[in-house]
């Protein structure tokens, strides 16, 4: 290693700021001003360049500044005017409170919160992100916990080939809008993990998102001796499973420790993916400690208020360790607390793994949550069939996962001239998300011409920046002069703009309007209808298939007879896709149908007016009839020759709707039609796809519930919990000789509709007593192959007892003709909601050739 100048001290050095501005790093340390114009003009008036030139961070612009433009600052009475009225919006928006005994602990591997600020790789990032802010905005009480990288996600840059080029930012923290945490002590705040017997320490960061505070966990510290110990904070997604591990136990114990060292008491707990599950462990680990539970009794105390969160539609897309590691990294963590190990291994397995099964950190979150949510009404539907071996006697209809249907923050994605026409159109608490879907109707008080105009705008916008990156690009490779002119005219601010970006994964099928490149050049090159392809995006630096899809699109785009109708914006980022979603007139989706979890881009682009053009799936499955967009594609399973299917019908839609539609005769400048679809995204997708509303889903649905079942679980020092653990003991022991004897129905076998009809069961409890157990009656349409359709679940009641064996019964009046059935089953009476159902429940179904 070459020699290294060590430093024999630290200080910190801050900007020497004019009293007047004395709030001036108040104002940018919280990132309010990402989404608050009236903050936000304070940098942008301040010096303009130095703003853009700084990547829009309050930090390094004031620490570059010179003197003078601070002083000049301090003396303009404009300034002053605009700095002091930041300063109130910023104070109001602080002190506005709502007390709450309720605390929500939100976990999440990355948070794409600014462009300067690269802990994050994409959509579940930025998700996070917005899910903090809009947090924030509706007065949630709610802590984030993560982890601080050394490294940013990967930047971009493409060789003249088009091949992929990484390399990683190095992130000063101290010119990041972050702030160490402190102890009681006044110094930093340091909590620590053992990892395979050695003591790893973490110091605590902290990010303020308005209201919201996010805590940051960073191991690259002098403490730590071990370089691999340092580096286990390193980069996002980087290294081996083993790094992998490492990172997950720091994010979900090493996250606990902080909060519970910070004085926090969360009374909810959500894992937004399966990265944090580790906390559920650790949650009973302290409460077995603390509260003198056994294994089980903490296991029913802690599972009672955890949320958990999937965002995946795809096995491979989940983490799972193999035994051993998890041997290497729990066996003693286990023995001191008291858990078996092999206990704690079943966790994260399916009951029916075999003894070489991996760890699933998904399955771990699903055992230990209550409360379970996938992303979109369809990623239920999937994250249902993926899930249902963990419910291996439920009807896939019944696995116990909720949906809550992501949204994006709207005033962090919503283009700066329709938040201006807003301001006059809207009522004016637009901005804080408190308005009711019905006020988005006032959009169509709003001109066409001025609804054009803004967006005109933006595409000039666009264009510009695509042109600036462009040339940027083809300098930093010293390109021939030809090619820099060239990328100075890209694109063309009239013509059909089409943007499709997003991370390259295979399964989101970047390729497929290129399937038919004759098809498609006839499309870009038309000179009556041109039309333009704005592509980016990165894949990941093992994925070879996703570098190669870039290529190919690259290539495409020198094609000497497009003339620059293909670009592909290098470094994909919220800076870039905010760009793109805020000015493009279509948006392109062409995932494989059930393979997107929910597609928050095409939101984005829909709050701007940017029409979707997206295969069905995800967020634009319940969406597509009412967002003003075109559908690819029907509700089909994907098929093998799925691909070329989709192809034809975008290549159909462009040419006979889309295009047209778009070039049709235009009084005074306007397309109409065109604008009224572009009025009715801006209406349909605003007021029902935000962020306020999902964050209000989550409170109403799981966070609410959660809070409310853990106080009652924690009342007189957890007895409930002690309760339960004890009956669900006895009721497991009794529940093998648990029968059900026969089912019927009290009458003739045909009755006429509206006519009641008792439906009766005869069940052997062994000693469970009515109150143990719930007996239900499934009835429904008898399908072609003999089961049960269009399902109604009617509970039985205890109608009389002879011995051990309880009659059950009740009323059904029939509403529809046909052929009929009804099943019976029985299951423990211990939750209040099914969707609470535990992973494995014990259910019991009558089997009458049994």
């Amino acid at each position: 290693m070459p020699f290294q100048i060590r430093p024999v001290k630290e200080f910190i050095v801050r900007p020497a700021l004019p009293a007047a501005l004395s709030r001036l790093p108040e104002l940018g340390l919280n990132l309010m001003w990402r989404w608050n114009h009236s903050v936000r003009a304070v940098f942008r008036r301040l010096d303009p360049a130095a703003w853009k030139n700084s990547h829009r961070n309050p930090v390094v612009m004031l620490g570059q500044l010179e003197q003078a433009i601070l002083e000049r600052a301090a003396a303009d009475p404009r300034f002053l005017a605009l700095y002091r009225n930041a300063c109130q919006v910023l104070d109001t928006y602080l002190a506005a409170r709502v007390p709450s005994d309720m605390l929500v602990a939100y976990f999440s591997m990355e948070y794409g919160l600014l462009d300067c600020l690269p802990i994050y790789s994409g959509g579940l990032g930025v998700l996070s992100g917005d899910h903090l802010k809009a947090s924030s905005d509706a007065l949630l009480p709610l802590v984030g916990v993560g982890l601080l990288y050394q490294n940013g996600y990967l930047r971009q840059k493409l060789d003249p080939e088009g091949w992929q080029q990484e390399h990683t930012p190095v992130n000063d923290f101290y010119s990041l809008p972050i702030t160490p945490e402190t102890g009681t002590d006044g110094g930093e705040l340091i909590v620590s993990v053992v990892l395979t017997d050695v003591e790893v320490f973490l110091k605590v960061w902290r990010i303020d998102v308005g209201r919201v505070r996010l805590y940051l966990l960073d191991s690259n510290i002098p403490r730590n001796a071990a370089a691999e110990h340092r580096e286990i904070t390193n980069q996002l997604y980087g290294g081996d499973n083993h790094k992998r591990i490492h990172q997950e136990i720091v994010l979900g114990i090493g996250g606990l420790r902080a909060l519970k060292t910070l004085g926090l008491h969360p009374t909810v707990y959500h894992m937004n993916e399966g990265h944090s599950a580790f906390l559920a462990i650790e949650r009973i680990r302290v409460l077995m400690a603390e509260q003198n539970l056994n294994f089980e009794e903490a296991l029913a105390a802690s599972r009672i208020n955890n949320v958990f969160t999937t965002h995946t539609s795809v096995p491979a897309g989940l983490d799972r360790f193999d035994g051993g590691m998890i041997r290497e990294h729990f066996a003693a963590y286990c023995q001191n607390a008291g858990i078996p190990f092999e206990t704690f291994l079943a966790l994260g397995r399916a009951a029916e793994a075999g003894p070489n099964e991996p760890f699933s950190m998904a399955i771990c979150a699903m055992q230990t949550s209550a409360f379970r949510n996938a992303v979109s009404r369809l990623h239920r539907r999937v994250s249902q069939e993926m899930w249902a071996g963990l419910w291996p006697n439920l009807p896939v209809w019944e696995v116990p996962i909720a949906s809550v249907t992501n949204g994006v923050h709207l005033t962090s994605w919503i283009n700066g001239d329709l938040a201006n026409l807003y301001d006059q159109y809207l009522q004016a608490d637009w901005r804080e998300g408190a308005i009711s879907a019905e006020s988005w109707d006032h959009i169509n008080e709003i001109p066409a011409a001025d609804l054009w105009e803004a967006h005109r705008k933006r595409k000039r916008r666009l264009v510009a920046f695509v042109r600036e990156r462009a040339v940027a690009s083809a300098l930093a490779r010293n390109a021939p002069a030809s090619e820099v002119e060239r990328a100075g005219e890209l694109l063309d601010p009239e013509a059909l703009t089409i943007g499709f970006a997003r991370r390259f994964a295979t399964y989101k099928r970047a390729t497929l309007v290129f399937r038919d490149l004759a098809r498609l050049k006839r499309l870009l090159a038309n000179a009556k209808m041109p039309v333009q392809l704005v592509v980016s995006g990165k894949a990941h630096p093992k994925d070879l298939p996703g570098k190669a899809l870039i290529r190919e699109i690259v290539q495409f785009s020198k094609d000497p007879d497009l003339a620059g109708r293909v670009v592909f914006v290098e470094d994909y980022g919220i800076e870039v896709a905010s760009e793109l979603v805020q000015a493009v007139d279509l948006w392109l989706n062409t995932p494989r149908r059930g393979e997107e979890a929910c597609g928050t881009s095409g939101i984005k682009a829909g709050i701007n007016g940017v029409l979707n053009l997206s295969v069905l799936d995800g967020w634009f499955d319940e969406a597509a009839e009412d967002s003003g967009g075109w559908a690819i594609g029907n509700r089909e399973p994907h098929s093998p020759d799925g691909d070329e299917v989709h192809a034809a019908a975008i290549y159909s839609i462009l040419e006979n709707e889309i295009v047209p539609l778009y070039y049709e005769t235009r009084e005074e400048g306007v397309p109409r039609r065109w604008v009224c679809r572009l009025r009715q995204s801006l209406r349909y997708v605003s007021a029902n796809y935000n962020c306020q509303r999902m964050v209000e889903d989550y409170r109403s649905q799981l966070y609410d519930p959660a809070h409310r079942a853990y106080e009652a679980m924690a009342r007189d020092n957890f007895s409930a919990a002690r309760q339960y653990a004890s009956w669900n003991q006895r009721l497991r022991q009794r529940w093998p000789e648990v029968r059900i004897l026969d089912a019927g129905i009290g009458r003739a076998s045909t009755v006429t509709t509206g006519t009641s009809m008792p439906l009766e069961a005869r069940i052997d409890l062994a000693g469970l007593t009515p109150g143990d157990v719930l007996a239900e009656a499934l009835v429904g349409r008898i399908g072609p192959r003999g089961d049960l359709e269009e399902t109604q679940v009617l509970a039985l009641a205890p109608k009389g007892q002879e011995g051990t064996v309880i009659a059950f019964g009740c009323d059904f009046a029939p509403h529809t003709s046909g052929r009929l059935g009804f099943a019976v089953r029985l299951s423990p009476n211990h939750y209040s909601d099914p969707l609470n159902r535990p992973c494995n429940a014990p259910i019991k179904w009558h089997h009458p050739e049994s």
